[in-house]
């Protein structure tokens, strides 16, 4: 039996995606902090597919040994695909950003995503049909001003992963590395990003996509062989692209 992993699948991308690939008839891993959500998700996978194997996994990735004892934990799954989704955002001028939030982002963001790549790519770099799925942000290739430090985290997650891409193709490795870059997608994150007890982007946000629609990206760029699946944050249309970051190979 083989997996499919999604971190931060209690809502929003992680939690349609699930749904997506529950469809395919995978078996999946659902991991995020509140158990409560991943149980009715578990229960929405059960309405696509009830044979499917559901692995419920609570944890707080913004914590590094988290993420370490996460990917333990699965050690006897033989692993497919892995998802990086878990992430947040915020908008708040530099000066003024709460550093112990900004903290917990940058352990997640960045810190979490790079040791759970890192140690899936140790294991399976050479297991045929194996995909790494980043998610980054359309705010990973331009830089909002309102949401600076997000952005680097998220310009972060777009460089590693490109660059995991082309490493892996120079080692002639079987899997896949891919970035996808949403713009604003109906979810908890502006709801997170300001502190905010909700948040309604009808009315608010001029264009944005749904979660669902995310996921169906996604899935288009999970069947595709490209590396970036990135939305255009002015005419909000998907396309499927080559690595966007300039790439030298080490030459000694």
């Amino acid at each position: 039996m083989k997996y499919t992993v999604i971190t931060g699948a209690s809502s929003g991308i992680g939690f349609e995606t699930a749904l997506e690939f529950a469809a395919r008839g995978k078996n999946l891993v659902i991991a995020a902090r509140r158990e409560e959500k991943l149980e009715e998700l578990k229960t929405e996978i059960a309405k696509v597919n009830s044979e499917l194997e559901v692995v419920v996994r609570v944890t707080d990735l913004s914590v590094s040994k988290n993420a370490y004892e996460l990917y333990d934990s699965l050690k006897d799954l033989e692993i497919e695909t892995w998802i990086n989704n878990a992430g947040f955002g915020n908008f708040a001028s530099v000066g003024d950003q709460d550093l112990n939030k900004i903290g917990d982002m940058l352990h997640l963001n960045i810190e979490a995503l790079t040791i759970l790549s890192s140690l899936f790519v140790r294991d399976y770099a050479n297991t045929e049909g194996t995909q790494l799925i980043n998610i980054s942000s359309a705010g990973g290739y331009t830089i909002v001003g309102s949401a600076i430090t997000y952005c680097a985290t998220k310009f972060y997650v777009s460089a590693f992963t490109e660059g995991l891409a082309q490493e892996l193709k120079a080692n002639g490795a079987k899997m896949q590395a891919k970035v996808l870059a949403p713009a604003a997608t109906e979810t908890e994150f502006a709801q997170r990003s300001m502190d905010l007890d909700k948040f309604e982007y009808e009315g608010a946000v001029p264009e944005y996509h749904t979660a669902k629609q995310m996921a169906g990206f996604l899935l288009d760029l999970y069947d595709s062989s490209k590396v970036v699946g990135i939305v255009n944050g002015e005419t909000y249309e998907f396309a499927l692209k080559d690595p966007i970051y300039p790439y030298v190979s080490r030459t000694r």
